[in-house]
């Protein structure tokens, strides 16, 4: 890609992003969303999340699903889930779930 190409694709996401997210205040309470649409609005981060970190701790670098002890991603993963059920506090669950897995890396490699 040119310059000009990577320049024009920053200048396009800039503006789907500006009116994509603006466009809930221009239209305001002109348009309402439905209750069920709305109840089902509440999961959509926690989803977004689930798609971005699943993928993450499952595929080795190939692409292909790891259900092994060789996994330290989803052996920390599901350590931190772990602290977060007993515990219930975010900032300590990312701390110890990246400790668990720099100690897997170091110890274990």
């Amino acid at each position: 890609m040119s310059d000009l190409e990577i320049w024009l694709t920053i200048g396009a996401l800039v503006c789907a992003t500006a009116i994509t997210r603006s466009s809930f205040w221009v239209i305001g309470e002109h348009v309402s969303i439905p209750t069920r649409v709305q109840e089902m609005l509440r999961y959509a981060p926690s989803c977004a999340l689930a798609a971005i970190i699943g993928p993450d701790l499952l595929l080795d670098p190939q692409g292909a699903v790891e259900f092994s002890f060789h996994n330290y991603k989803l052996l920390a993963g599901a350590a931190a889930i772990a602290y977060y059920l007993a515990r219930r506090n975010m900032l300590e669950t990312i701390v110890f779930g990246m400790a668990c897995f720099t100690a897997l890396r170091l110890l274990l490699s």
